[in-house]
């Protein structure tokens, strides 16, 4: 036999990493089958004896395990038929070439992935109709049913007495048929639709304490073939009152084997029932109405997908977490999750705590992190603008400022310096709490990258931010003298036409090494002589494009450093997940001096509290926002409160000055109102605007929050700390003039703690991840099939550090093709723009 002969339709030994157990095998029998072969071409046809293939065929019997399509079954019974008896010579080598010439393609990864693939017209029962109705719902193959998971489980082995079964519950019971018939065209449906007529199937059901009438409509043969008078069913589904009674329309139900009486009776003692219904046990998936087909179908669907492809997937996790945490394979938590065993752990089962859920969310927090850690690996390699700067220098810097830095800020400052001198962009997020001093570590940062002869770009949501962010820099340029003479610029839309061209022209010079803004940043008439450092303030806020488009205008071609900040504190498992391709830095600590403000809770008829506590506050000289929510659905009354209550306020302390701003105004009188309101001329502002963030009046020590159950948790932490930034000791007053379950909530945790990363943790709790990130990071959030990131926050740490490990073992993934390939089809889309923050 020649060399070529032997290689035609195999595969070469690859390894198992990133394939499915099927693969696996096929793999393993190719190795039988070619050793064999090798054994053949070393002997002459003489020296050849009949032989039993014992290892080929204990080979081909690893597949009677697996969960197989039928067909892919019968392909390999057929060949493992040619090696039941011995063969010699040339029969054996043809049997054999034979084998390896089929196996061959089925060695690919991409063999079993094109089964995963199919269309659901192959499955029993899966008509094109059907099979429309289900692509509606995003199930068009057999992995799509794979990764589609039960919404919730019933415990088939509560079973409840027919006498005892309430309107409204989902119960399951053991009864007899004790009559049945069948109505064609002559009912209306269950809810008395005229008109509605169709055919149906009703039977009366009972054990002996009572007795319920049971109906389908368009019955299939199954259901007419076991409601026969004298069989003992199990009934499952949703009882419903029809015209004064209870009934049960389209339960699912299941035989019971002959022999032993298990209705029961009141009278049983309860060791005696629980013995005989032992064969009952049963915990059953349910996956909703997909493509609105029956129960009993949809669950048919999922179970016929688990029995026929569930060992075709593959796994990625690296043996050591598998091993380490004693995890199933992927297809034994395939079927765990949609065919629990009977003795199951339900509650493990309802809340996803089982080993089998713990495999796949971690096979797809591991798939994410990877994706995350491939992309912090193209940024490290990009090449970057390296800014030297001596320790001496750095100490000089931070002496110049008015106050001395927290060591949270001087780890952080480090942290970015460090970064600064690498010739690789700096991909970092500043995560700190409000008043933690973020401004003045941008600060630092803008002054290092001027002393390498760059220029940097402060880039706000908001103009008044962006002014905010300018007059903070100017103080600390003005303060730091010679040192830190910064030459800062500001450009947002309400810049004079004349002012914006000059102030472009300077930045195209070099003139300027500080420029502070909005979205004008990034439109394209902007251009920089030497941009080195791109810091984005509330990156939530912008486009992931207008971000990217502030990145590219680095000097020379080459991608600038970024620094991402954020006032919005978010729990540290969750913000590895939405940014793991940027290095985080946490300020976990106020400056010295800062005290705690005071949170209290009003209720509606304790106006005459807030009253005083405006008098008294505005008697000590200090200052007191009053802040109505602007909700679109309703915006012309909040407006209209706000504007009647700054009246009444104004009313009541005819001696005061009384500002209000709302989103009718013009940009130019909202900035001329909060002006006045910094410099002292106001003594009491009404806002109906968005002024949680960038607003810093320190004079001002009393917050007052007008329905404070109509805002979002993180918001009511921003407006709180837009006070006590002075000496004087600051109040929160939370007046709540309406009671929901998630308002308390809130409402609890802002009297609990002013700790935002504790009420991060809070919100989160109180939301949910989706709603929580919906508001705060749109468009951020991994598209899970399984995994939740508030429930599974334990594992995504141990995802993460495996990723970024096999990432350093294996950079870019050149020896985890299949890997690389996995991350590429579950989240390239997701992640390309992820390295602009």
């Amino acid at each position: 036999m020649s060399e070529d002969q032997q290689r035609e339709g195999l595969e070469a030994d690859e390894a198992d990493e990133g394939v499915s157990p099927f693969t696996a095998s096929v793999r393993q029998l190719c190795k039988q089958l070619r050793a064999a072969v090798e054994e053949l071409s070393q002997k002459t046809e003489q020296e050849t004896e009949p032989k039993k293939e014992v290892a080929i065929l204990a080979a081909f019997d690893e597949f009677r395990s697996l969960s197989i399509p039928s067909s892919v079954r019968k392909t390999l019974g057929d060949l493992r038929s040619d090696f039941v008896k011995p063969l010699s010579g040339r029969k054996r080598e043809d049997a054999l070439m034979r084998a390896l010439s089929l196996l061959g393609p089925m060695s690919k990864p991409s063999y079993a992935e094109e089964l995963l693939s199919v269309s659901l017209e192959v499955f029993p029962g899966m008509g094109p109709k059907r099979v429309s109705a289900l692509a509606k719902s995003e199930l068009r193959t057999p992995y799509a049913c794979l990764f589609r998971f039960p919404n919730r489980y019933d415990d088939r082995s509560a079973l409840a007495q027919v006498s005892h079964l309430q309107v409204g519950q989902h119960a399951t019971f053991v009864g007899e048929v004790l009559e049945s018939e069948a109505l064609d065209g002559g009912v209306r449906n269950n809810y008395g639709n005229r008109g509605a007529k169709r055919p149906v199937l009703r039977a009366l059901l009972g054990d002996s304490t009572g007795s319920i009438e049971c109906t389908w409509f368009h019955a299939p043969a199954l259901v007419r073939e076991l409601v026969t008078p004298g069989t003992r069913l199990r009934v499952t589904g949703d009882v419903r009152r029809y015209k004064f009674e209870k009934q049960m329309t389209h339960p699912d139900l299941e035989r019971l084997e002959d022999g032993g009486e298990v209705m029961g009776t009141p009278d049983d003692e309860p060791s005696a029932r629980e013995n005989e219904l032992q064969s009952l046990r049963d915990i059953a998936p349910e996956y909703g109405t997909p493509g609105a087909l029956p129960p009993r179908v949809v669950r048919e669907l999922f179970q016929h997908a688990v029995e026929q492809y569930a060992d075709l997937v593959p796994g990625y996790l690296p043996a050591e977490i598998v091993q380490g945490r004693e995890l199933p394979t992927v297809g034994n938590s395939l079927r765990g999750i949609h065919q629990p065993e009977a003795d199951a752990d339900f509650y493990a089962l309802r809340s996803a705590q089982t080993k089998f859920h713990e495999r796949l969310v971690l096979e797809e927090f591991y798939l994410l992190e990877c994706g995350l850690a491939l992309r912090s690996e193209m940024s490290a390699r990009a090449p970057g603008i390296s800014m030297p700067h001596a320790p001496e220098e750095i100490e000089a810097d931070q002496a110049s400022l008015p106050f001395t830095l927290t060591k949270a800020q001087r780890r952080v400052v480090a942290e970015i310096l460090k970064d600064l001198t690498k010739p690789h962009p700096m991909h970092r997020l500043l995560q700190g709490d409000v008043g933690c001093g973020k401004t003045v570590v941008a600060f630092l940062a803008a002054l290092a990258a001027a002393r390498g002869g760059y220029q940097s770009a402060l880039m706000a949501p908001t103009e008044l931010l962006a002014e905010q962010h300018a007059a903070s820099l100017s103080n600390l340029i003005e303060a730091g003298g010679l040192l830190t003479s910064l030459r800062i610029g500001l450009l947002t839309a309400s810049v004079p036409k004349a002012g914006a061209d000059e102030l472009r022209r300077q930045l195209a010079a070099g003139e300027i090494d500080l420029v502070v803004g909005t979205h004008a940043l990034v439109q394209g008439e902007v251009r920089f002589d030497k941009l080195g450092l791109a810091i984005v303030d509330e990156q939530h806020r912008f486009g992931v494009r207008q971000r990217a488009a502030l990145s590219k205008k680095g000097a020379e071609g080459l991608e600038p450093h970024v620094l991402v900040m954020t006032a919005t504190p978010i729990p540290r498992t969750l913000a590895l997940t939405l940014w793991g391709d940027l290095d985080l830095s946490i300020i976990d600590e106020l400056p010295p001096g800062r005290l705690p403000v005071k949170t209290e809770l009003l209720r509606p008829g304790q106006g005459q509290v807030v009253m005083e506590a405006i008098r008294e506050v505005t008697g000590r000289g200090e200052q007191v926002y009053v802040v109505y929510p602007l909700v679109e659905e309703s915006e012309k009354m909040d407006l209209l409160s706000a504007v009647e209550s700054a009246q009444r306020i104004a009313a009541a302390f005819p001696d005061l000055h009384v500002e209000i701003v709302h989103g009718q105004l013009t940009a130019e009188e909202r900035n001329a109102a909060m002006a006045r309101f910094k410099k002292g001329e106001s003594h009491i502002l009404v806002s109906t605007t968005v002024i949680e963030v960038g607003v810093d009046v320190p004079n001002a020590s009393l917050m007052v929050i007008e329905h404070a159950e109509r805002f979002g948790l993180a918001q009511l932490h921003q407006l709180r700390g837009r006070v006590g930034r002075g000496q004087a000791e600051a109040r929160c007053m939370l007046i709540s003039r309406k009671k929901t379950q998630d308002g308390e909530a809130r409402l609890k945790a802002m009297l609990e703690t002013t700790d935002g990363f504790k009420i991060a943790d809070a919100d989160l709790k109180i939301r949910g991840p989706g709603e929580f990130l919906g508001t705060q990071q749109s468009g951020r959030l991994p598209e899970l099939r399984l995994a939740d990131l508030l429930r599974d926050a334990r594992l995504i740490p141990v995802a993460r550090e495996s990723a970024f490990a096999t990432l350093a073992q294996d950079p870019g993934l050149a020896r985890h093709p299949q890997l690389a390939s996995a991350v590429q089809a579950r989240w390239g889309d997701r992640l390309a723009l992820s390295s602009v923050g």
